[in-house]
């Protein structure tokens, strides 16, 4: 079997996502598509607005083969080690191929390019350079891409960023897996406007109540969302603000400073608002070295307990695989190419057996990267009133 991964949020899932599947197949003329999706919380530092189950199932629904867990620890943190999290964990399976993204301005010969060219060891001194002068990061890493030679228009957009953090960490790996560049439709990652049909996940959450929703997403998203509506969002909101805040009251400062991003005196500056709403923590701390959602983020690994050298272990010695849904017609292929990974596969509750720290053939990595994501899990599950769901569950999708 060979198997096309696509690294996704699906939060929620939409038009366009279906799209990107049915064309990751056709393209990869690959078997089967497997997911790996963000669990509880995002690379935006929020927590998901469907539970992960729900979103799993709605992807199979939508072409998608088989959904696996990207644990939080990977989901949320930059763009780098997102992507190295669910390269670590793809190339472990053997049957993986091949890995298909949304594009919006190049092929893959133009991202191996820009991906070995930043793999350069004079190019971060470029960068540096150009940050220097007063550039923004991004104006800066785009300059340095011009100055060598390489599509600078790669960087202009959270997907072109990600298309080469995936050829960079395929390098890293040594994964024999090809890219695919599907080029994306309809609204950009950060247009929060709704579209015909192909609006961005962003413009749909943020404009959730409106009926135009339902011509963007597949009609079991659309009852997953009118179920959603039910759900007190300013409640939820406040209870997300008081975790956040609470976590960052209590934060030690020498914590921090092991979270992705918090650096240079930047713990200080955020234990000093903690008095402060979450919001205006983030838009106080905001500027042109630090993006709003390099904040989220750091807010979100604070209160999840998710730390930059425990990140790096996890992706070096490795973690596990939880498959979240699967096709009924090719579970039992999918379960066989699982098995055949390196990583434990957990199926049922006696599965963590093989990541107990007396099982001597258990990776001890994995178990803590597991109950980090438990407990991501259950804060998000405290912040929008939900029912904590099953863990071991596999949806089978028939």
């Amino acid at each position: 079997m060979k198997i096309c991964a696509i690294i996704c949020e699906y939060n929620p899932f939409h038009n366009g996502h279906k799209y990107l599947i049915g064309r990751a197949k056709s393209l990869s003329g690959c078997d089967a598509v497997l997911c790996i999706m963000s669990a509880s919380f995002t690379q935006r530092g929020e927590a998901a607005v469907l539970p992960k189950f729900t979103r799993a199932e709605h992807a199979v629904k939508g072409g998608a083969d088989c959904v696996i867990q990207l644990p939080a620890a990977f989901s949320v943190a930059p763009a780098e080690i997102f992507a190295k999290g669910a390269i670590s964990i793809l190339s472990k399976i053997p049957s993986v191929t091949h890995i298909a993204f949304g594009s919006e301005n190049a092929g893959a010969d133009d991202i191996i390019k820009a991906a070995d060219i930043i793999k350069d060891s004079n190019f971060n001194g470029a960068v540096r350079k150009n940050l220097t002068q007063g550039q923004s990061y991004k104006r800066s890493l785009s300059s340095a891409l011009e100055e060598y030679g390489a599509d600078s228009t790669l960087v202009s957009s959270p997907n072109g960023i990600l298309g080469l953090e995936y050829a960079k960490a395929i390098k890293d790996c040594g994964a024999d897996i090809g890219i695919v560049p599907v080029r994306r439709v309809g609204s950009g990652y950060g247009d929060d406007g709704l579209k015909e049909n192909f609006s961005s996940a962003g413009a749909i959450r943020s404009n959730l109540y409106d009926e135009r929703v339902s011509d963007n997403v597949p009609d079991y998203v659309f009852k997953s969302i009118e179920q959603l509506k039910k759900t007190d969002m300013s409640a939820a909101d406040k209870r997300a603000d008081a975790l956040v805040r609470y976590a960052l009251a209590e934060a030690k400062k020498e914590d921090m400073t092991r979270i992705f991003g918090c650096s240079e005196g930047l713990e200080n500056k955020l234990k000093s608002d903690a008095d402060f709403t979450a919001e205006e923590i983030i838009a106080r701390a905001t500027n042109r070295r630090y993006t709003s959602s390099r904040i989220r983020r750091i807010l979100a690994a604070n209160m999840l307990g998710i730390y930059s050298d425990d990140v790096r272990t996890y992706i070096s010695e490795g973690t596990y695989i939880k498959p979240l849904a699967v096709r009924k017609s090719i579970k039992d292929e999918i379960f066989s190419a699982l098995a055949e990974s390196s990583l434990p596969v957990l199926i049922k509750k006696m599965s963590l057996t093989n990541l107990s720290d007396t099982n001597g053939t258990a990776i001890p990595s994995a178990l803590k990267c597991y109950r980090t994501d438990a407990h991501a899990d259950f804060v998000r599950a405290l912040i929008y009133g939900d029912k904590p769901e099953y863990d071991y569950t596999v949806k089978i999708i028939g």
